[in-house]
């Protein structure tokens, strides 16, 4: 089956692993979620054998709430680096995975196909699929969670790279000896345009007892280490000018990322996609701003469009269930 034909009908699971959880959906080929199910990863323990287990769980609710209905195959995105064979996760910086290999572990325990990528891909294949890419050409994703992740789509094929692990954007260096970065590097774009980096900026008012985090302080009684990315970002809704300007300041490096993948890859679209992307335009009106400043060549080329995801923090899992679908229609 080529790259440009659509998926055999059918149910899949579509399950996305992210930093803090195992999140997962029944999908139809229309690529709606039919039900959900979703498992936090224990702060304490995020070896592979408890990830693992969740994802085992997850699959069997979901199968039960399937209610007996055939079902082609399991996808998984995962938040780290995939080899090129889709079944092994070379390293997550926020998992302990380290040349894991995940697929076969699922398979001697999921009675179903299962098929494995970056969750990433997964999503820009959604978006392109279902969601704020239909009819591009060249299509690029930018996920903000806990991380930043990324995906490029060329002419309906996902670009995964000659070793599996392309569209790491967020391990790019945007700041020689910055902040230390999970991956082990330092100054990596993630440090400072991720849903980590709008946590760690509020925090760090809030613990110097700035007046300026009295509202988000009120938010989490006093207690920073209950601040969460969605509470900043509500209170930002609520007009709280403190937290505008830090969701401000991630759009700005949001802005001056995306500047550099386009001098790099040229794309039509920049789909901005993760939990952080809730933000609207208090996330995006910045990034488009310092984006048309920084673009090279600016004034005399076309620029490229930044579109909000359109499958919101599910275009990982509904991305990974039509791979599935995709793969279980190949092998027929």
């Amino acid at each position: 089956m080529s790259a440009g034909q659509a998926p055999s009908d059918g149910l899949a699971i579509g399950i996305d692993i992210g930093g803090t959880k195992v999140a997962g959906g029944l999908v139809d080929a229309d690529g709606a979620v039919l039900c959900r199910a979703r498992r936090d990863t224990p702060h304490r323990s995020k070896s592979p054998d408890v990830v693992e287990s969740l994802i085992v769980d997850v699959v069997r609710e979901l199968r039960e709430q399937a209610g007996g209905r055939e079902i082609v195959g399991v996808g998984i995105g995962a938040a780290g680096f995939v080899a090129a064979d889709r079944a092994t996760i070379v390293f997550a910086p926020h998992l302990s995975w380290r040349h894991e290999p995940l697929r076969d572990g699922l398979a001697s325990r999921i009675d179903l196909p299962v098929c494995i990528d970056n969750d990433a891909n997964a999503a820009v294949w959604g978006e392109w699929r279902f969601g704020a890419g239909r009819g591009e050409s060249h299509l690029m994703l930018v996920n903000l969670g806990t991380g930043i992740g990324g995906g490029l789509m060329i002419n309906g094929e996902v670009i995964r790279g000659r070793y599996g692990i392309a569209g790491e954007f967020g391990h790019m260096q945007v700041v020689p000896g910055g902040q230390r970065c999970e991956c082990g590097n330092r100054g990596c774009w993630e440090q400072y345009a991720s849903g980590n980096a709008l946590v760690r900026e509020a925090r760090s008012l809030m613990t110097a007892n700035s007046p300026m985090a009295t509202d988000l302080l009120d938010r989490v009684d006093g207690d920073p280490a209950g601040l969460t990315g969605p509470l900043i970002t509500e209170a930002a809704q609520d007009g709280d000018q403190t937290a505008v300007e830090l969701l401000a300041e991630i759009g700005q490096w949001l802005g001056v990322g995306i500047a550099n993948l386009a001098a790099a890859f040229d794309p039509g679209v920049f789909v901005i996609g993760g939990g952080v992307s809730a933000a609207g335009d208090l996330l995006l009106g910045p990034a488009r701003e310092t984006f048309g400043r920084q673009l090279t060549g600016r004034g005399y080329r076309p620029k490229a469009e930044i579109r909000a995801a359109e499958l919101g923090n599910e275009a990982g899992l509904v991305g990974a269930a039509d791979l599935a679908r995709r793969d279980a229609a190949g092998r027929r």
